[in-house]
């Protein structure tokens, strides 16, 4: 059963088009990784699925969702990384992951959990401001799992995460549907089960289970 479907999905950024047409349905525990060049679209389509962004046409539905309409409902239920960390620098990991509890309604006794998972747990009390740009990435994806949403997307989730990236993002990513954009091909093929091509903002083919080429 389709947990996500986008059909014609576009962007236009004034007169350039940053995504044409695409299509796509991703089933319930499916992890799908979408590759391509930069300026290939990743990132706006991913902000698009995690509802961030809303697209010039096309439709998406999420959960059953018209995800256009129901953005408010739906980001209740979708964890998101994105480029920037999107911290509070003087606030510490703990704290920052009790102020994103208290926006989407959980128990803070999630944020011990949270930060074990990803590896910050000596580093709790620690302002993120100072944590190196590795630690920051892991605290984003302590916060984007906070709320245990049925989906995960997650636009390049390993950079900077060192040589555990596989081990962590096989981790968090486990009893959920995940839509990743990476530039490492064999961490794509470790941890999705199919992969979308993008390739100057339209899909190159369908979505397909392959051997990644390098």
């Amino acid at each position: 059963m389709s947990i996500l479907v986008g059909n014609g999905l576009t962007q236009w950024f004034g007169s350039e088009v940053a995504l044409e047409s695409v299509d796509l349905a991703i089933d319930a525990g499916e992890h799908m990784a979408v590759l391509g060049e930069n300026g290939a679209g990743k990132t706006t389509l991913l902000r698009i699925l995690a509802t961030a962004a809303r697209p010039t046409s096309g439709r998406l539905e999420i959960m059953g969702l018209d995800a256009l309409r129901e953005r408010r409902r739906l980001r209740r239920r979708i964890g998101f990384v994105a480029h920037a960390p999107g911290l509070y620098p003087a606030l510490s990991a703990t704290e920052n992951l009790e102020f994103f509890c208290t926006l989407h309604g959980v128990s803070r006794t999630r944020v011990a959990e949270a930060l074990t998972m990803v590896g910050l747990g000596e580093v709790a009390s620690r302002p993120a401001g100072r944590l190196s740009r590795g630690m920051q990435q892991r605290l984003a994806i302590g916060r984007a799992i906070l709320h245990d949403p049925k989906l995960l997307v997650l636009d390049e989730p390993d950079a900077s995460l060192g040589s555990d990236a596989a081990e962590l993002l096989a981790s968090v990513m486990r009893d959920r549907t995940v839509v990743l954009a990476t530039h490492d091909h064999p961490l794509a093929n470790k941890l999705c089960q199919r992969t979308l091509v993008l390739r100057h903002g339209r899909s190159v083919g369908t979505p397909t289970r392959l051997h990644l080429v390098q």
